[in-house]
């Protein structure tokens, strides 16, 4: 089931996101890096987007297991707990997120992140042109939902 993210919840939401981005970051990051992003500093991250109207929500198995952010038309932050990947979660978070969105849906995804490509391609994402190449070595990749499913 998939739910919104509230004051209850929200440390999970975090924890996830937390052990999820280290995990999904920990081949191009620094370790300082990656151990900056405590289940603490995810936790007002994921606060400070809610207070600015983003939706979060969260992905719950037998335990939450994966979140993902809407914001608009936007989708960030769809993380799934390593061991819960290739499993379908991610591909239920997106289809529930691309449902909440308020026109056709877009998101940015890191150059090197391959699988996370896939699945949007899968899902009827393309590539808009669009680049942000941001301060890092790594380009995002902004990709916008061309067909439906």
């Amino acid at each position: 089931m998939i739910i919104p993210v509230d004051r209850s919840s929200l440390p999970q939401a975090a924890a996830i996101h937390s052990i999820s981005w280290q995990e999904s970051h920990r081949s191009f990051c620094s370790p300082d890096f990656v151990a900056l992003h405590t289940p603490e500093r995810q936790l007002k991250y994921l606060s400070d987007k809610i207070a600015r109207g983003s939706r979060l929500y969260l992905l719950v198995e037998d335990a939450p297991v994966g979140i993902v952010c809407v914001t608009g038309s936007l989708i960030e932050d769809l993380y799934v707990l390593p061991d819960k990947q290739n499993m379908g979660c991610g591909t239920r978070l997106l289809k529930y997120a691309i449902g909440k969105c308020e026109s056709i849906p877009t998101l940015w995804v890191l150059e090197n992140n391959r699988d996370a490509q896939r699945l949007y391609r899968r899902m009827g994402f393309r590539e808009t042109g669009k680049i942000n190449a941001g301060s890092g070595k790594l380009k995002e990749i902004e990709y916008a939902r061309t067909t439906s499913l």
